[in-house]
């Protein structure tokens, strides 16, 4: 018997949802990219399933669970090397901030963390299970999600509408529950009095907030945010800055790039410094802003 769908009246949509709860099919396909687990069996299913057996491979730090590692990570574009073997690893409760000079290997180095760059060398391992040649979706069905520096929102789709796409493709998502959680999230965002607006007539910092919205719609582990804070206006960049250490002390583990010094220093609990593709730094805030190799690469710092 098919699920009991919510009238569309009362939740507030454009579009009815299907009986079994999936995207309607006209809507783009690539809104799944990095949001739909994968579906079915075959190796993708499979390689979901192993990193999620309890114990796994998963290394600790500092007693806290691994939950993405980078091993040596090389990325080559013609001549130019944009990351040299950098080691990189992400730990349950960090709030790690990743700074460095344009053309560093910022987001290059996520790129490859989150399954959208392919390594010429080394290893990304998530939870223990290494990830060579997963696409990702497969990355964000074990708890990895990411921002961009674009963001990349469904214009012409309401605010409600594009929460509801990463949310109604997780596994055994009901339409009321989804509907809940993407209204709790819009209103924790400061959003609920836009979500019948096209995205597109946002504000550029209302566009980065339904941005992360999105993200905590796939309830991840770990959110990779590229440039968060880049063309906001002050008073939502710290909006943007408050809501990120509120689910940091929920319990939430962040990467955040960016080029606003202030904001970073702001919340980070932990600084990692890249400089021409390799790490040159990796501590706490204070100790590294006094490294001079730090100051030497970086001389904003």
């Amino acid at each position: 018997m098919a699920p009991r769908v919510r009238p569309v009246a009362a939740a507030g949509l454009r579009h009815r949802p299907p009986a079994h709860h999936a995207l309607r099919p006209q809507w783009p396909r690539h809104a799944l990219l990095a949001a739909v687990p994968p579906a079915g069996g075959g190796a993708r299913q499979s390689a979901v399933r192993r990193a999620h057996r309890a114990g796994q491979g998963i290394r600790h730090v500092s007693g806290r669970a691994e939950l993405v590692r980078g091993v040596g990570l090389v990325k080559r574009f013609g001549g130019i090397v944009a990351n040299d073997a950098v080691d990189f690893v992400v730990a349950e409760g960090d709030l790690l901030g990743l700074i460095g000079p344009n053309g560093s290997g910022k987001t290059t180095l996520i790129n490859m963390l989150t399954g959208h760059l392919e390594p010429d060398g080394g290893d990304v391992l998530v939870r223990g299970q290494r990830m060579s040649g997963r696409p990702p979706n497969v990355y964000a069905a074990m708890g990895v999600a990411r921002t961009f520096q674009q963001t990349q929102l469904f214009g012409r789709m309401t605010v409600l509408e594009n929460m509801l796409v990463p949310g109604l493709a997780r596994p055994h998502s009901t339409w009321d529950e989804v509907a809940r959680r993407a209204r709790r999230y819009l209103d924790f965002l400061s959003l609920s009095d836009v979500e019948q607006l096209p995205a597109k007539n946002l504000s550029g910092g209302q566009q980065k907030l339904l941005e992360l919205g999105r993200c905590l719609m796939l309830e991840p582990a770990v959110l990779f945010l590229d440039e968060p804070f880049a063309g906001v206006h002050p008073r939502l960049r710290d909006k943007l800055l408050d809501r990120i250490r509120e689910l940091h002390q929920g319990g939430r583990t962040f990467v955040v790039v960016d080029h606003d010094m202030e904001s970073i220093l702001r919340i980070s609990r932990r600084l990692v410094v890249m400089a021409r593709g390799s790490k040159i730094a990796d501590g706490e805030p204070d100790a590294v802003r006094a490294d001079q190799a730090v100051l030497a690469a970086y001389a904003g710092l």
